[in-house]
């Protein structure tokens, strides 16, 4: 039997993507094949890391204990997680919606085939990341309307490239598509005039919920 390492599991809003604002049960994995340089979560990606270590049964059961309907698994990168496939079919099969949040550099091909089919929300990482030459382009024709692709941005530069990457693929038609400001580092209405000066239909502005709602560095929220 394969164990998760699981670096927190708890019940909050979720922050971002398509059920921002909406109740989910988060499942946080260690580890992560990437390091960008706006990380917020290097702590769960840490050797030292404090984690526990849980069966895809176990999730599931403390999934339901807690009443949440929807799920959000995410990291670290969840994708490199052993059987983190199996896992999101007996979720789903309990009746959880899942969504999974991924950093766009492991193929979606597998998780995009599964039944029940979880929500994919995948970054695409922009230059200020340092993270832009793993990124899989390919994981766009996994996508559908119900899926998400989520752009970080900390400057204009980034700004421009997310542009000529969502035009390349047509991702406005293919999946919602989000611009999320890197905290601290771009005002958001600067990211408004950027998507109102290039007409950039279809892209939505999304702010992090939970550091507005709370401290920016609060953890389990």
């Amino acid at each position: 039997m394969n164990y998760f390492k699981v670096a927190e599991k708890f019940v909050s809003i979720n922050g971002e993507g398509p059920r921002a604002g909406e109740l989910a049960v988060f499942l946080r994995f260690c580890s992560c094949n990437l390091n960008c340089s706006y990380c917020d979560t290097r702590w769960a990606n840490t050797t030292h890391v404090k984690y526990e270590l849980a069966s895809a049964e176990e999730l599931v059961e403390y999934v339901k204990s807690t009443g949440v309907k929807n799920v959000t698994l995410t990291g670290g990168e969840p994708l490199l997680q052993a059987d983190i496939a199996r896992l999101i079919v007996l979720l789903g099969k309990s009746g959880a919606d899942v969504e999974i949040e991924t950093n766009g550099s492991v193929l979606l091909k597998d998780i995009a085939l599964l039944s029940p089919r979880p929500v994919i929300t995948a970054d695409y990482k922009l230059p200020s990341s340092e993270m832009e030459t793993y990124m899989l382009t390919e994981n766009f024709s996994y996508l559908t309307l119900r899926d998400s692709v989520k752009f970080v941005v900390g400057d204009f530069r980034d700004l421009e490239r997310a542009e000529e990457v969502i035009n390349e693929y047509g991702l406005t038609n293919r999946c919602h598509v989000y611009f999320s400001p890197v905290f601290g580092k771009i005002k958001p209405e600067e990211i408004v005039e950027f998507i109102k000066n290039r007409k950039l239909n279809g892209v939505r502005l999304q702010l992090q919920l939970h550091k507005i709602i709370w401290h920016p560095d609060m953890r389990g929220v």
